[in-house]
C-alpha cells in the first residue's frame, strides 16, 4: 500500500464507507510476501515513500520476473536495476508495456505516469560514464522527479560545462558522474549553490583502480556541499537527489 492509498482508505473510514475492521485488515494484509527465494516488503512505501526496488544482479530472469509481477500487482510501480541482457529480455517479453532502458540496465513497470516535480540535473563527465548517469536519471524520474541529463561535459573542455551555467542554477539537486581523476564534481560545486551528489565510476586506466581513485578525489573535494556515493552507484544518487528535490518529504504516489 502506497501513502496515497492509505490516505484514501482512511478518508473512506472517516466517511463511513469502509468499516474500521475492514480497513485494519487491508493495512495489515501481507506486509511481507514470501516467495521462497525472496521476501517482499510491501510496507516499504509507507515508511520511505517508494516501493521496494529490485536489484537484478545475482538473480535469475525467472526470479526477477516473479518479483516484478508481485510488486507491480500491489503497488502499481516497480523499478528494477542492474538487469542484464537476459533479464531485460525476459521482462520485455512478460510485460510488453514495461519501459526498458538499455543503457541504464533498468526496467520500469508502472500502471500510470507519475506527476513529475522539481528539477534534478544529472551531469556526465564522459560518454563512457553514461550507463551510471542514465541509471541515476531513470531512478529520479521513476520516483517522481523532473530530471534531465547533460552528457560529456568533463574537465578536459570546461567551456562545454560553462555553456550550461543557467541550467546548473535552475536545478534543485545535482548529480555529477565522473571517472578517471574524478575532478568534475569539485568544478561544478564551485559554480552553484545547489546540493551536489558525486558519483565515481569504474571507468579509467590502471592507477584509477576501478573507481577508487575518483572516489578518494571526490571524498577530498574542496568544494562545499559535495556528497559522495559509492562507485557506479547511480541508483543511490538518483534516489538521494529525488529526496532532496522534494524537500525530504515523501513521494505523493
Amino acid at each position: 500500500m502506497r501513502p496515497a492509498e492509505l490516505k484514501a482508505l482512511l478518508r473512506q473510514v472517516k466517511l463511513g464507507k469502509v468499516a474500521p475492521d475492514a480497513a485494519a485488515r487491508r493495512i495489515a494484509e501481507a506486509p511481507v510476501e514470501q516467495l521462497g527465494f525472496a521476501a517482499l516488503d510491501h510496507q516499504r512505501a509507507l515508511r520511505t515513500g517508494f516501493p521496494e526496488v529490485v536489484f537484478g544482479l545475482g538473480k535469475t530472469p525467472a526470479q526477477i520476473v516473479a518479483i516484478v509481477r508481485k510488486l507491480h500487482a500491489r503497488h502499481g510501480v516497480v523499478l528494477a536495476t542492474r538487469c542484464d541482457d537476459a533479464a531485460r529480455a525476459a521482462l520485455r517479453a512478460e510485460f510488453p508495456k514495461a519501459q526498458v532502458h538499455e543503457a541504464a540496465r533498468c526496467v520500469v513497470l508502472r500502471t500510470r505516469a507519475p506527476r513529475l516535480v522539481g528539477r534534478v540535473l544529472v551531469l556526465c563527465a564522459g560518454t563512457a560514464d553514461l550507463p551510471v548517469a542514465e541509471e541515476a536519471l531513470v531512478t529520479a524520474r521513476t520516483m517522481g522527479s523532473r530530471a534531465e541529463l547533460i552528457a560529456d561535459v568533463g574537465v578536459a573542455g570546461l567551456h562545454r560545462l560553462l555553456a550550461h551555467h543557467e541550467r546548473l542554477r535552475g536545478a534543485r539537486a545535482l548529480i555529477v558522474v565522473a571517472g578517471l581523476e574524478g575532478a568534475l564534481p569539485s568544478v561544478v560545486g564551485g559554480l552553484t549553490d545547489r546540493p551536489l551528489i558525486a558519483v565515481p565510476t569504474s571507468i579509467g586506466y590502471g592507477s584509477h583502480m576501478r573507481g577508487v581513485a575518483p572516489l578518494l578525489a571526490m571524498l577530498n573535494s574542496c568544494a562545499a556541499g559535495v556528497t559522495v556515493v559509492n562507485i557506479d552507484n547511480g541508483f543511490g544518487a538518483g534516489y538521494a537527489a529525488h529526496l532532496i528535490n522534494v524537500g525530504g518529504g515523501r513521494s505523493k504516489r
